[in-house]
């Protein structure tokens, strides 16, 4: 369809002329239809939002999107919280049960669960909407973090030992220090009446009966780490280090064969029973040592062991 035209009364001609805009007429009309739209708009906005109290769409799925992630962040913390849970376990197995095996010392507590610092670390987090959320599980992160991080240190250890386990049989200490056909035992470990002072006092290893110059063995392979020359307490001594923890005292001897710094073997022998020291008679004063505590040398000692086995050890340590 033609576009009606307009016409106007041009009083000077006298005639009807077609009424044509200027363009700044144009501009003009069409500024103030925004400005009126804008106006109107500005308006509704107002009364929807402030006035009524209603969400525009876009608002609406932002605070829906929000929830949707504090929701997923609390969920979150709850399986941090089941993980710390978990690896507090790990931890305790690792510190009595996994260590142990290898005589390695326990990892201490302040080491598994020490921290970051200051909250300075969490700066960056505290201009946001629920900061405090945002820096609790940050935090929670990073500690988790940090203790699965020296657990798995750990565990590296414990399987780089594992892996000489065949080492550790052979170390460990486990046959008598002097031949099994004469093996007799003295005086037990533990609480025992002193045979010199007369005194209750603790006996930190087994007495064993023998003659002066018999053999001494070293019950496994280990390094000498003590040769003690003296007339008072143990007398002549010798001290083995077997690693994995554990070592072993060879007491009141009449001389020692080995030297600190030797490397020995199990069933070599490494000096001669003796009566040096405090003592009332020709014996071996046997100690087995674990993490430098006194421990029963009994539970150490094979009982199904023969006198054929046990020289056949002595004989091949000799090689």
């Amino acid at each position: 369809m033609f576009r009606k035209k307009r016409y106007i009364f041009n009083e000077k001609t006298l005639s009807y002329e077609i009424d044509r805009k200027t363009f700044r007429q144009i501009l003009v009309r069409a500024a103030a239809v925004l400005f009126t739209g804008l106006a109107c708009f500005a308006v509704y906005f107002y009364l929807y939002t402030d006035v009524l109290g209603y969400m525009t769409p876009k608002e609406a799925r932002l605070v829906r999107e929000n929830r949707l992630l504090l929701a997923k962040i609390e969920s979150l913390n709850e399986k941090m919280e089941e993980s710390n849970v978990a690896l507090m376990e790990i931890q305790r197995r690792d510190n009595v049960v996994y260590r142990p095996i290898f005589g390695m010392d326990e990892i201490p507590s302040e080491v598994r669960n020490s921290g970051f610092g200051t909250m300075e670390r969490y700066s960056d987090l505290e201009s946001l909407e629920h900061s405090d959320i945002l820096i609790t599980s940050a935090v929670k992160m990073d500690i988790l973090t940090k203790k699965a991080y020296v657990q798995s240190k750990s565990f590296d250890d414990v399987a780089l030992l594992a892996k000489r386990a065949d080492d550790m049989a052979s170390c460990v200490p486990s046959i008598c220090p002097i031949k099994i056909s004469d093996f007799r035992i003295t005086s037990s470990f533990g609480y025992r009446v002193h045979p010199i002072s007369q005194a209750v006092s603790f006996h930190g290893g087994i007495d064993i009966a023998g003659h002066k110059g018999d053999p001494v063995y070293a019950t496994g392979d280990g390094t000498v780490v003590e040769v003690l020359h003296n007339f008072f307490g143990y007398g002549n001594m010798v001290v083995i280090d077997h690693g994995f923890g554990y070592k072993t005292r060879y007491a009141h001897l009449r001389e020692a064969l080995v030297r600190e710094g030797d490397k020995v073997r199990r069933g070599e022998q490494i000096a001669a029973v003796g009566n040096s020291g405090r003592s009332t008679g020709p014996h071996l004063h046997y100690e087995v040592l674990y993490r430098d505590r006194q421990i029963n040398p009994w539970n150490f000692l094979s009982s199904s062991m023969s006198d054929e086995e046990y020289s056949q050890i002595t004989q091949n340590a000799r090689r």
